[in-house]
């Protein structure tokens, strides 16, 4: 990977719905090259997809919750992740070193969606141990790209 792809990489990460045409002008290439560096990038994997960035407030998601779970053991590993893997309102989790064992990001309509969301599902969540919510005041930083971690 050299400049020019981190160029690719920044100005799609900023913008995902440039056109080839358009991303070949603002790093400096013609469109052929530009062409081939985005798929050769997208077949290697370092581009993984395309989506829309949702605002969660407009989609009426007022409620964020970060989760600390803690598993009994290593045995219910598989469970925990499969069952996980199954509540739409888990939108990011995330398997840690040491204690705890997962970090889960939560989004819900309000407090008592959480409520109901934690006590009948999280609560019954395989092999959990013990689980710790902290409520999300504000986003400082959210999703900034990854080419700045690269400078």
């Amino acid at each position: 990977m050299n400049s020019l792809d981190r160029k690719i990489l920044a100005a799609l990460e900023n913008d995902g719905r440039l056109t080839v045409t358009e991303l070949a002008e603002q790093v400096g290439l013609s469109l052929s090259p530009c062409h081939r560096r985005v798929r050769a990038l997208e077949e290697t994997g370092v581009i993984r997809g395309y989506r829309a960035e949702l605002a969660p407030a407009a989609l009426g998601l007022d409620f964020s919750s970060l989760v600390f779970v803690t598993l009994k053991d290593s045995k219910s590993v598989p469970a925990f992740e499969e069952a996980v893997a199954q509540l739409p309102s888990v939108i990011q989790a995330q398997r840690l070193f040491g204690d705890p064992d997962y970090l889960l990001q939560v989004v819900v309509r309000d407090l008592p969606a959480y409520q109901r969301l934690y006590d009948e599902r999280l609560t019954r969540l395989p092999g959990v141990l013990r689980m710790t919510s902290t409520l999300v005041m504000k986003h400082v930083v959210i999703n900034r790209p990854l080419t700045s971690a690269m400078e």
